[in-house]
């Protein structure tokens, strides 16, 4: 009976999602590992190297508010089987790329691809979920992301190490194709229609809603903008850590490809109990308190005031060891905010959660733009792998003052253009 219930329609629409995230970070990151591969080969400087890890994050950008509403509009299961089967054929041609213009035409590829998948994830959330659980949900798909952080520079190395870089992207696009197929088989766009369903889980979900159709766009930007600010000095943070870090400790400490790989997946281990901590922790503060300023506003703020004091001794010394643990401490706490960041869409706007969820993840994409050319740019004109980290310093300060800006406890109105109080 209790497999039964691990088991349950609901459980497994969450753990196809967790999937889902893991390969897709598994999809983004192998780059910055296999970088050590066909950087050299393709003969790339590290200004070079940064627009081929940030190359996805054009079309991701523009996709995110895109997909939301497609998925809104059409439902997550077609939305998601469309953008596996565009991001498991980017990760092939990624793998054919023969120069600079085709690893980065293979990128802008795999944008296309991911740029939807969040949002429509979240939108399958918000029927699949119930609201006192949303902030564990976000986590720990969030931290089945981490996980592909943390298991692609090891695997990829180990790939590399016996059959070839490109290789290694050939095993992840595989690996799509197989979830594509899954998920096609076993999602249905409304709990009240999957063959497993019970009664019970039923009764623990929200009620159902209509697809959305005439989405209220200027003031839902409006409602969304602080809080797309807010995520986009987390983004910043992220997008630095998942292109740099591999190289960070394969270049700035001189380890080899083995070891830097494995300092790496510490640093991004620490991230997946990061995720899975916040996400339960904001559930539990919700819980005992019923206030969702201090849930979400207020564990986001001094998540990020904790990660910035994090970093600060990587601006006073070189040092293995002291690295290895400000950053994994830094990254730890910046997951940390995620469980309550992709519950405010479901929080602020759940008939519209698809599009809500892809206006805040354009910060996130923005900096995925930015931050990796920008790191690559800094450590070619000055030779110091720190500095980069100024950046993120400086935009979780910004980001816990505009926290409280957020307001998720004021439920967006379609009918008006100010929140619901």
């Amino acid at each position: 009976m209790k497999l039964k219930r691990i088991f349950s329609a609901s459980n497994v629409v969450l753990i196809l999602l967790c999937l889902m995230y893991f390969i897709t970070y598994l999809d983004r990151v192998n780059v910055s590992t296999a970088a050590a591969g066909f950087g050299p080969e393709f003969g790339l400087s590290k200004t070079q190297i940064g627009l081929v890890f940030s190359a996805f994050a054009y079309p991701y950008l523009l996709f995110q508010v895109i997909g939301g509403w497609v998925s809104d509009r059409f439902g997550a299961k077609r939305t998601l089987i469309a953008c596996g089967l565009v991001w498991a054929a980017a990760t092939v041609l990624t793998g054919m790329a023969g120069g600079l213009v085709s690893m980065l035409i293979a990128r802008v590829l795999l944008g296309f691809g991911e740029g939807a998948t969040f949002p429509a994830a979240t939108s399958a959330m918000a029927r699949w979920v119930a609201k006192e659980k949303r902030g564990f949900a976000q986590g720990i798909t969030h931290a089945a992301a981490r996980i592909g952080n943390a298991v692609a520079p090891p695997v990829i190395v180990a790939v590399m190490a016996t059959q070839g870089w490109r290789t290694s992207f050939f095993v992840c696009a595989g690996i799509s194709f197989v979830w594509v197929v899954l998920w096609a088989l076993t999602f249905t766009e409304y709990p009240k229609d999957h063959p497993r369903i019970t009664p019970e889980e039923t009764a623990l979900l929200p009620a159902p809603k209509p697809k959305a159709t005439n989405v209220p766009w200027g003031p839902l930007f409006k409602r969304m903008a602080p809080v797309t600010i807010v995520y986009f000095c987390y983004g910043w943070t992220l997008w630095l850590f998942l292109s740099w870090i591999p190289q960070y400790f394969l270049h700035s400490y001189n380890l080899n490809l083995g070891k830097s790989a494995l300092f790496a997946a510490s640093v991004f281990f620490a991230g997946v109990v990061g995720d899975t901590l916040g996400g339960i922790v904001t559930d539990k503060i919700y819980e005992r308190t019923g206030s969702l300023q201090k849930a979400r506003s207020g564990m986001v703020a001094v998540c990020m005031g904790l990660t910035l004091l994090s970093l600060v001794p990587l601006t006073f010394t070189h040092d293995l060891y002291v690295s290895l643990v400000c950053l994994s401490a830094g990254f730890f706490f910046a997951e940390m905010t995620i469980g309550p960041m992709w519950s405010i869409p479901m929080d602020i706007a759940p008939e519209f959660s698809g599009t809500a969820s892809g206006m805040m993840n354009t910060g996130s994409a923005l900096a995925a733009i930015l931050s990796p050319v920008v790191g690559g740019m800094l450590i070619d004109k000055f030779g110091s792998w720190e500095l980069p980290f100024f950046g993120s310093m400086f935009l979780m300060a910004i980001g816990v003052l505009l926290a409280f800006r957020m307001r998720p406890e004021a439920k967006f109105d379609a009918g008006t253009t100010a929140p619901a109080a």
